[in-house]
């Protein structure tokens, strides 16, 4: 099937590009990896009159390490990800969550800010970056903006992005010594999208105890969420698998579950909480080592 006809745009900065999302507005979208983009064009349930290629804009590509921050931009690619060496030492949750993402030709084509734009309820980055505690940078009209991560999911397909603002940034605080990250997850055999993903961040004390915990959760419901209540059972706990099941039990609380021809709600509920007590459990040992 073949998308609504468009005006086709390749602008070569940043600012070029946020010309062009003023200028166009509404009938103008911006294309990056295009592997969420394309297909819901093809199927017109979205028709762009404008498609607005940042591909080109260098700036927005690669990693950094800026003091204990990592810099990584939009449209730095899963691949790129996974081999990156600075996120292997200071935010390897990410090269493991990128592994898993699609296949081989969506990780070489496929950006990070374009899944984190896109905010698919079952893409697998969402849940990362609210374990890692990430801060999005966008940048419009009014200049930049840093939003931080608990703050830019907020429905379904929907950030906290402006229409005329570019998300050019992602920034993660590096990995504290003692600490250890897993992402596990239950995939779709055909798209490969999460059904129920979970990413654990947790830091122990010098005790053993967890000091710090956080937890993203992506395929259960609307919109990727982070279970608090669960994040505060753990912390002050010397973790066991007992310690842990007690604390996965509320990971679902006050959720609206998704249910639909891939799982039930109530299939859903349980499968989180088994994966967070994974999640958890796998990021408590690389801690320990």
């Amino acid at each position: 099937m073949h998308p609504y006809p468009f005006s086709y745009h390749r602008p070569t900065s940043i600012d070029d590009a946020l010309t062009m999302l003023g200028q166009f507005g509404d009938t103008g979208k911006v294309l990056a990896g295009g592997h969420s983009l394309l297909p819901v064009m093809k199927l017109r349930l979205a028709q762009p009159e404008h498609l607005i290629d940042i591909t080109g804009i260098a700036d927005l590509v690669g990693v950094r390490l800026d003091g204990d921050t990592v810099s990584i931009g939009a449209l730095t690619t899963h691949h790129q990800l996974e081999m990156d060496a600075i996120l292997a030492t200071s935010a390897g949750l990410l090269p493991e969550i990128a592994h898993v993402v699609g296949d081989q030709q969506v990780r070489n084509r496929g950006t990070l800010g374009g899944a984190l734009a896109h905010a698919d309820p079952a893409a697998d980055y969402p849940a990362g970056v609210l374990a890692l505690d990430a801060e999005i940078v966008a940048r419009g009209p009014n200049g930049e903006r840093t939003i931080p991560v608990d703050d830019f999911f907020v429905g379904f397909l929907t950030t906290a992005l402006e229409p005329e603002e570019l998300l050019t940034t992602i920034r993660i605080p590096a990995l504290a010594a003692n600490t250890g990250y897993r992402y596990e997850k239950l995939a779709n055999p055909a798209s490969g999208y999460a059904i129920v993903g979970v990413a654990a961040v947790i830091t122990l004390a010098a005790d053993g105890s967890i000091s710090a915990a956080r937890i993203g959760i992506t395929g259960a419901g609307e919109v990727a969420y982070r279970p608090k209540p669960a994040e505060d059972a753990l912390v002050g706990t010397t973790p066991s698998t007992d310690s842990v099941k007690a604390a996965a039990e509320s990971t679902v609380d006050g959720i609206e579950l998704l249910a639909d021809i891939h799982a039930p709600a109530d299939y859903r509920a349980r499968v989180t909480k088994n994966l967070v007590r994974r999640a958890v459990m796998k990021a408590v040992e690389r801690a320990r080592v």
